[in-house]
């Protein structure tokens, strides 16, 4: 593992800011590997330095990884002052470590959302070029039919000239009202939405299972979150 600054490593723990870590070592109150830490901008391996604060040893990790329920109603940023952020459903150790969305989930959508602080890991799921499935589950209006999967599989080109990619639609019901699992490997604006109503079957209620590796923890009620498990996190990786 590449080594990071100890400021970086000791806020990670989400217990202090980088600039409260300065000053605990200006205080000498950091040892690492038993020595008196000299400087917060030391850098080292997370996996095999160990650094105790005030006395107590430290769980160091290099990122975070955080799995959401997102309710609906809430926004997926990190500030916004239109409403409530997911990072408001976290705790405040969490916030201080700096985690941000994966992507975004409309602000009435319901599901699975990853926060994180690792920059390079969010980029490789977002990235078109990498292809990484994402499942959805939707409510709509009207009949389902196998006309709509064609579609779905050909590509669509939507009326305002979005461009879509093959994307799956699995009917799960068909009638008055239809549900369906929907997978996209890319995320335009409102996607799944636009392409349902592209359809003349509007959504009314919408839902991420998965995002490649990681589907949502269904005991995780909407607002409710954990950390990612290391089963998770190489998963994820690969």
């Amino acid at each position: 593992m590449a080594k990071e600054r100890l400021d970086k490593l000791i806020a990670s723990t989400g217990r202090w800011s980088r600039r409260e870590v300065k000053t605990l070592v200006r205080e000498g109150r950091v040892l690492v590997d038993g020595r008196i830490a000299g400087s917060a901008e030391e850098k080292y391996d997370a996996e095999s330095c160990r650094v105790a604060v005030n006395g107590e040893e430290l769980v160091l990790q290099r990122y975070t990884y955080v799995m959401l329920h997102k309710p609906a109603g809430v926004l997926s940023a990190t500030e916004d002052g239109r409403g409530r952020t997911v990072l408001d459903l976290l705790t405040p150790e969490l916030r201080k470590i700096g985690v941000f969305p994966v992507g975004r989930l409309d602000k009435d959508t319901e599901g699975l959302l990853l926060l994180t602080d690792d920059g390079e890991l969010a980029h490789a799921l977002l990235s078109p070029k990498k292809h990484v499935d994402k499942v959805y589950y939707a409510r709509v209006s009207g009949r389902l039919a196998p006309e709509d999967c064609a579609a779905f599989e050909a590509g669509m080109m939507l009326g305002d000239g979005l461009e879509c990619l093959p994307a799956g639609l699995e009917i799960l019901a068909a009638g008055e009202t239809s549900e369906c699992l929907v997978t996209l490997r890319e995320g335009k604006f409102h996607q799944v939405k636009r392409m349902l109503a592209a359809r003349g079957k509007p959504v009314t209620y919408l839902k991420r299972l998965s995002m490649g590796s990681l589907r949502l923890d269904d005991t995780l009620a909407p607002g409710e979150f954990r950390l990612l498990t290391a089963a998770e996190e190489a998963q994820l990786q690969r």
